[in-house]
């Protein structure tokens, strides 16, 4: 969908193998993706894994805005 990095894309494969729901599956779900396993190494600890989930929201933000953009 163009709001994310390019480094967040990911394969149907990728998100399949990692449980993605299907909600989810868009253009930031490789950031998704490497959030969940860093939670999951560190027991969900709340601060443990702020950048990854910084990245992920930022590319959520650049997603809403391309969205809101062609809406208009």
């Amino acid at each position: 969908m163009g709001g994310g990095d390019a480094d967040a894309k990911a394969s149907k494969e990728q998100m399949s193998a990692a449980k993605v729901p299907v909600a989810w599956r868009d253009s930031c779900a490789g950031l998704l993706i490497t959030l969940n396993e860093c939670r999951k190494k560190q027991w969900y600890m709340p601060w443990a894994c702020e950048h990854e989930r910084h990245d992920y929201e930022v590319c959520q933000y650049k997603e809403y805005l391309t969205r809101l953009k062609s809406t208009k």
